[in-house]
């Protein structure tokens, strides 16, 4: 627009527009309601028609018609001249025009941001995918589902912490710079701590740190926050994701997945008014319980083929082969029952369902199973051919810990950039003593992409990682990256 006044520093005594313009349904065309109103927001259409002019208003929470005369509103000229995109605020009174439309009718108003940036029809749909993502700030604005889907991920973590903190949990804060790469199988990225001369790392995941609170006495703890892991992009992963990590004493993994449930399932009730959602196409209940299987026995039933770790190496290699599932000659027979189920059984499974008793080969911070030779006690909750959650009865002792990460440091040196290295300060801790303990890693992100029925994990992150090399204009054709999906999304998978 033409006025160059500058903008206010602040504009106060605003109420929302959905507020402003509650309790008013009932007014008749051509009425009044005697409410003298301040909104404030952009302007998202303008419509001049000689000496009146009509404009819609939108803020966070709605958006409203505002009716101008020239006969009663200030500067109404250079109001009929607003761009799309400005920023304004007016204040008038609430009025149902003579066509029937609920208005603000504007007597005075105050330019508080103009754009320079013009996106004429696309403020009311930006489809470019490329541009959405790189301009969240646009597709915000022009996409109201946008909005709706990231005002729903706040409601979800804010439920999840109330849950938890009804349940005696108590949050806190570990590193995010670690001096050593630990708590899951992943690649870590890497920085260098100038002051201490010495890399340090973004954390692949908090477990290490929690698990140490729990042998100080912290008997139900959480971590709510952000890991980095150095890998592709895909429609599930992004190389920083939120994660829900929980450890609670003196439980097991049976225990940790009723909590799995109860968040969330609860909190799809109180936020979705129902247990019983579509995802892609999926009809899904989430009201526990939910069923219990054994990785063995979801493979067996979606391939057709018997598998079961009893079966052997060979055996299970043969299998694979059949099913068209590469593996390499250093598998065992556990990981190449994994990759079997990776491979050709998650995405089959709608769920819910806790695929329980993985092979120790792909567990390394799991406890034994207490019946089952070669498993741990670890379940994978799958929802709609996707993986939420991971479940554990933690492991506890330091000298079975030590030499699995052992195993895993000598993978590590033999190659395996994803495998764990040995941190003596967390075995130091379990040397001190850690009780029986069930832990939960819980994906907020995929939670979210669930809950608001999404197939991509960019749909719920406000600013995804995306490629450099591609410039965020209008017109262009729509991008992804391609990346592998072969892993999961917890600690110490």
């Amino acid at each position: 627009m033409s006025a160059t006044a500058e903008p206010p520093y602040r504009f106060p005594g605003t109420v929302a527009i959905a507020a402003a313009v509650a309790g008013h349904e009932q007014l008749a065309p051509g009425e009044s309601s005697g409410t003298v109103v301040t909104v404030a927001g952009r302007v998202m259409l303008s419509r001049p028609q000689g000496r009146l002019a009509f404009a819609e208003l939108r803020d966070w929470t709605g958006a409203v018609q505002l009716f101008a005369l020239a006969a009663t509103t200030e500067r109404f000229e250079e109001l009929t001249r607003l761009s799309l995109g400005d920023w304004i605020g007016c204040t008038g009174e609430v009025v149902r025009t003579k066509r029937g439309e609920l208005s603000v009718e504007v007597a005075t108003w105050t330019l508080l941001a103009a754009t320079r940036h013009g996106f004429g029809d696309k403020w009311r749909g930006v489809h470019d995918v490329d541009l959405r993502y790189r301009q969240r700030e646009v597709d915000l604005w022009a996409n109201e589902r946008v909005r709706e889907t990231f005002l729903l991920r706040s409601k979800v973590v804010a439920a999840i912490r109330r849950r938890l903190d009804a349940r005696g949990f108590v949050e806190v804060e570990t590193p995010v710079l670690q001096p050593l790469p630990g708590g899951a199988n992943a690649r870590p990225f890497v920085t260098h701590f100038n002051a201490l001369h010495a890399d340090f790392y973004l954390r692949v995941a908090p477990e290490l740190y929690l698990k140490r609170l729990v042998v100080g006495g912290f008997e139900r703890v959480y971590e709510l926050g952000r890991d980095f892991r150095n890998e592709g992009l895909s429609p599930r992963h992004n190389p920083e994701f939120t994660m829900l990590e929980a450890y609670q004493a003196y439980a097991d993994y049976g225990d940790m997945a009723e909590l799995v449930e109860d968040l969330v399932a609860g909190t799809a009730a109180e936020l979705l008014g129902t247990t019983e959602i579509e995802f892609q196409g999926r009809r899904v209940d989430l009201a526990p319980p939910w069923r219990r299987a054994s990785l063995a026995e979801v493979v067996s039933e979606v391939t057709g083929e018997e598998c079961d770790l009893a079966m052997g190496r060979d055996a299970l290699a043969a299998v694979a082969g059949r099913l068209g599932v590469e593996v390499d000659a250093a598998f065992g027979a556990g990981r190449i029952l994994y990759e079997i189920y990776e491979r050709t059984t998650e995405h089959e499974l709608t769920g819910p369902v806790h695929v329980m008793d993985y092979p120790v080969e792909v567990s390394p911070l799991v406890r034994a199973h207490r019946s089952k030779d070669g498993a741990v006690e670890r379940m994978t909750p799958i929802v709609g051919g996707r993986e939420i959650a991971e479940i554990y009865s933690e492991l506890c002792d330091p000298d079975v810990q030590r030499s699995r990460l052992v195993a895993q440091a000598a993978a590590r040196e033999a190659g395996d950039d994803e495998a764990m290295v040995v941190d003596e300060e967390f075995l130091r801790a379990l040397e001190h003593g850690m009780p029986p303990t069930g832990g939960i890693g819980l994906g907020i992100d995929r939670l979210v992409m669930l809950f608001a029925d999404l197939p991509t994990i960019r749909e719920v992150l406000l600013f995804p990682a995306l490629r450099l090399d591609r410039p965020a204009e209008l017109g262009e054709e729509d991008g992804e990256d391609a990346a592998s999906d072969a892993h999961g999304l917890a600690p110490g998978s």
